[in-house]
């Protein structure tokens, strides 16, 4: 079993609660020996972007999900420190427009997929719009299931015209996030990220982490596949994150492109 392979959901046997949200098993002991780590490895995925943008072949995404707090922020800031924005982009999701309510819910979306030689992080995803509708009752279970077997339609036609998706749930515990919710109660400089709203959604935590539990199940294949990554610990879920994004880039075979050098100087004068 790679390293990686066991933060794998399983598929349709998947079961939340055999990951722990502070799970830190096979990673180094200190905070800052996971730091410097992920630091090595972002080096690594810095390279492979470069030639992934260079090479203008693949599309690469990765879709960021969890719950207020688990660290999809701190996620992009830590991996991707390194990265070219030429060949990046991040698209956060929030409440649609009146444009994008007025066409399907994957309309927006699509038109933010990655191009060739991109990587796209979606922090919140599509897959909003079968979990949060969900749990606040804005769709019902008929509907939750059209949409699950739309989105694994979906996910299948990108994959075969050449888009690689990675898929990670940031785990966060019911405590880690009532701790890290008062440090922005707490911390003034911190205020602006507080939303009220959040304590609402604290109070559906079993709603939420059962619909999870059944989406994840229901959408985890072979070809966009599904990590449980344990957030409690920030370094640690940095460090696994790298590992997984490497592990997929490095199966893509990457190479600088040929190019014809007949007829150059030899010496710019």
């Amino acid at each position: 079993m790679s390293f990686t392979e066991k933060y794998r959901a399983g598929g349709k046997k998947f079961k939340l609660a055999d990951f722990p949200a502070g799970y830190k098993s096979g990673l180094p002991d200190s905070k800052e020996a996971r730091k410097l780590a992920t630091e090595a490895l972002s080096a690594e995925l810095d390279q492979l972007q470069d030639i992934l943008y260079a090479q203008a072949k693949h599309r690469f995404l990765v879709v960021l999900q969890g719950m207020d707090t688990s660290g999809k922020d701190g996620t992009i800031r830590t991996v991707f420190r390194a990265a070219d924005p030429l060949g990046m982009r991040v698209q956060a999701f929030k409440a649609p427009s009146e444009a994008e309510r007025a066409r399907d819910y994957l309309w927006r979306v699509h038109m933010v997929m990655p191009q060739s030689g991109e990587i796209v992080i979606f922090n919140r995803s599509h897959y909003e719009d079968v979990l949060v509708t969900r749990v606040r009752g804005w769709i019902d279970e008929a509907e939750q299931a059209r949409r699950i077997r739309q989105i694994n339609d979906f996910e299948r036609m990108l994959t075969e015209t050449g888009t690689t998706i990675v898929k990670i749930f940031l785990n966060i515990s019911n405590e880690a996030q009532r701790e890290r919710l008062q440090e922005r109660l707490d911390n003034p400089e911190k205020h602006w990220k507080f939303n009220p709203g959040d304590l609402q959604d604290r109070k559906l935590w079993p709603q939420f982490m059962q619909t999870y539990q059944q989406v994840i199940a229901a959408t985890d294949t072979d070809h966009a596949p599904w990590y449980i990554v344990p957030a409690d610990s920030k370094s640690g879920r940095s460090l696994i994150i790298v590992n997984i994004l490497l592990e997929h880039l490095r199966k893509l075979h990457l190479a600088y492109p040929e190019v014809d050098t007949s007829g150059w100087p030899q010496q710019i004068e």
